[in-house]
């Protein structure tokens, strides 16, 4: 049916092949679809007679109604992210850890409280202080730590195979 239908009565009769839908209205009889007939257990939709939808189910947004939830969300993705990971991990106290993520974005920086609360949601790390504590190992990750490179490995090398054979 189309959308302005719904819950109206109409009348549906076949013709040959067709399966013909008539909406009586104030002016009168009028044919709304037409449809190839087909087999039992086999329905055929056609996507017209439904409301254009408003985005695709599989892939929503949260969207903030109080400020709190709006501040929490303008951290970034990482925010909505986590958001959504943990509605569906049934996470107690959300409202009170997003605050806590709005304070700590204040004290270190919206960009790295964003990109721990993404990582959290990644990780399943909801407990009380895992964001904090996401937070302290990469600020410790990022000062002065070696990284591997040519120069610096762990490595052994294969200087000592040299005395093989000899």
């Amino acid at each position: 049916m189309p959308g302005g239908l719904a819950g109206k009565q109409v009348w549906v009769r076949s013709h040959g092949d067709d399966v013909i839908v008539v909406y009586v209205g104030p002016d009168g009889p009028t044919e709304v679809a037409r449809h190839l007939r087909t087999t039992p257990g086999n329905p055929r939709v056609d996507e017209a007679h439904f409301p254009a939808r408003a985005g695709d189910p599989l892939q929503r947004t949260p969207r903030g109604r109080t400020p709190g939830e709006l501040a929490f969300l303008a951290l970034g993705a990482g925010a909505a992210e986590w958001l959504m990971a943990a509605g569906e991990a049934g996470v107690c106290r959300v409202r009170a850890k997003m605050a806590t993520a709005v304070d700590l974005a204040k004290i270190v920086g919206t960009q790295r409280v964003d990109w721990a609360l993404g990582h959290a949601a990644v990780m399943g790390r909801f407990a009380e202080g895992d964001l904090a504590s996401i937070l302290d190992h990469l600020a410790s990750a990022n000062d002065g730590a070696s990284k591997a490179s040519e120069d610096n490995s762990l490595q052994p090398g294969t200087a000592a195979w040299a005395v093989l054979g000899r």
